[in-house]
């Protein structure tokens, strides 16, 4: 495999990580006129969002869900492989990929205007994660999916997030997939008190979708009577240069066994290069998750490892920012697994990210986007946007040096570099260390930090991929969405690889 990735280019200046201020973009027109922002916090959201929870502490019921809506789909005549086909004449391919998107504030809108400018040429756009927040409502899909998205041409096909998930996933299917609602499942006897007991009891029920939002959204994005709805929540995009590969992983992270033996048969029944597309990424925030599937002691990872799948590329979301490890294997392949979940949501904090040193991977081929130090100055900055608190600001290359200390590596950026041979002041090297505290990515401290410091203004440190794929390569392209006018007139590339394609044989 011939995997060439850009490194971050070590003369660049402050500008290309959105820090120069500027005239800010054109989203802020593009907003409706109420628009407010995201609370993570309010007892509502807290309150809507309670299934989560509910299927960590008691029992994830998505499987026998999802179980229930494939069979209601093949019932109504999809596919039986679920391998959507109208692209497979195409023998170059382009399409733009995003995820964690639906806040519907200025988080979300700001990536709009790059997203429609890198979008020439692009067939359809992949949402991978989490569509609509906080809790996947059905009425919602008007103010965030279908007005900010309604000037991308094409289909838009999605893999649904763990929020996607809290109302049973009706609210997705009847969008993305034109479903009817399931009707309940019969409820089985269950001891009084019990933690099944107490999960129905508690557990958040789907709602109808009004016929006036169906409607709206329909209005704002007609759909082409030519094109095939999606035929599921785990499907496959057939094309001519690789096959793209979706699959549904629910609340907890992990696939049913039905869904699995689909995943078995669809990765190895062609030699065709292939992409895999999810909604929990399987390398994130220096950790290898390889993914549970239901009953097995293998794994979603062991299926793309499998030489026979000939898997390039695993993507994911549901971590907001974005992320790349392009893991070498034994057999001297290299899989590159990114994170993109920069699409719309409030951005976790990158700073946390521990020197990676994992097998096949190291920190000298991981790339992050913001980078850590850029995180650790922006979360900083926050905390001192009030006057009297402006003395809690850390400058972006004080912030660097502060970082490559503590993972005993060299800045990235020159300007970092010319700052540690200076030395920076005691105060930010204080107040960065204080930042930085918060325990490794995944700690309930670590997701709390992250979602209370959201905030909406530039620069936003949002991302989205634009995937170019020929019969002999697979490229792939991260762009900025800061919020500044001039990084939507031109996105700047964060990271870009080339990818070599060839048959497995």
């Amino acid at each position: 495999m011939d995997d060439r990735g850009s490194s971050h280019d070590e003369a660049r200046g402050l500008e290309y990580a959105g820090w120069q201020r500027g005239e800010p973009g054109s989203y802020r027109s593009l907003l409706p006129v109420r628009h407010p922002a995201t609370s993570w916090f309010r007892p509502r959201v807290l309150w809507a969002t309670r299934n989560d929870r509910l299927a960590h502490w008691l029992r994830d019921p998505t499987d026998s869900e999802r179980r229930r809506w494939v069979a209601a789909q093949r019932e109504a005549g999809v596919p039986a492989d679920l391998v959507l086909r109208d692209h497979a004449e195409l023998g170059e391919l382009s399409f733009l990929m995003l995820g964690d998107t639906g806040e519907g504030d200025a988080s979300q809108f700001v990536v709009v205007p790059p997203l429609l400018k890198a979008a020439a040429s692009a067939t359809f756009m992949v949402i991978c994660s989490d569509v609509i927040y906080p809790a996947g409502d059905v009425d919602e899909y008007v103010p965030k999916f279908y007005f900010p998205y309604r000037d991308f041409p094409g289909p838009i096909y999605a893999l649904p997030g763990n929020h996607d998930w809290y109302d049973d996933l009706t609210s997705f299917m009847v969008h993305f997939c034109g479903a009817p609602a399931l009707p309940p499942e019969p409820a089985r006897p269950v001891r009084l008190g019990s933690r099944e007991w107490v999960r129905r009891l508690l557990w958040r029920r789907p709602k109808g979708a009004s016929p006036s939002a169906l409607a709206a959204g329909r209005a704002l994005r007609p759909r082409d009577p030519s094109r095939s709805l999606q035929p599921g929540s785990y499907f496959a995009i057939e094309t001519g240069p690789l096959l793209i590969v979706g699959i549904d992983t629910g609340i907890t992270g992990g696939i049913d066994a039905e869904q699995a033996r689909w995943l078995r048969e669809v990765s190895t029944s062609s030699p065709k290069p292939k992409l895999l597309l999810t909604g929990r990424p399987i390398y994130y925030d220096g950790l290898h998750v390889p993914g549970a599937i239901e009953q097995s002691a293998e794994t979603v990872d062991d299926i793309v490892r499998d030489p026979r799948s000939n898997y390039v590329a695993a993507i994911g979301g549901d971590t907001h920012n974005y992320q790349r490890y392009p893991v070498r294997l034994p057999d001297g392949r290299t899989i590159q697994y990114i994170v993109s979940g920069g699409g719309g949501a409030f951005m976790h904090a990158t700073h946390n990210i521990p020197r990676v040193a994992l097998p096949g991977v190291d920190e000298s081929d991981f790339r992050c986007y913001p980078l850590r130090g850029d995180s650790l100055s922006m979360y900083a900055s926050n905390l001192g946007r009030r006057r009297r608190l402006r003395w809690l600001r850390v400058h972006p290359d004080a912030a660097a040096v502060v970082i490559s200390e503590r993972l005993g590596v060299e800045p990235l950026r020159q300007s970092a570099r010319s700052a540690r041979r200076r030395g920076i002041s005691r105060r930010e090297r204080l107040v960065a260390e204080l930042v930085a505290r918060p325990p490794a990515p995944g700690r309930i401290v670590q997701r709390f930090f992250s979602e209370l410091f959201d905030w909406n203004h530039p620069p936003m440190f949002k991302s989205f991929l634009r995937l170019d794929a020929t019969a002999s390569e697979l490229r792939i392209r991260c762009f900025q969405a800061t919020g500044w006018l001039r990084d939507e007139l031109d996105p700047p590339v964060e990271d870009e690889l080339r990818i070599a394609l060839r048959r497995a044989g």
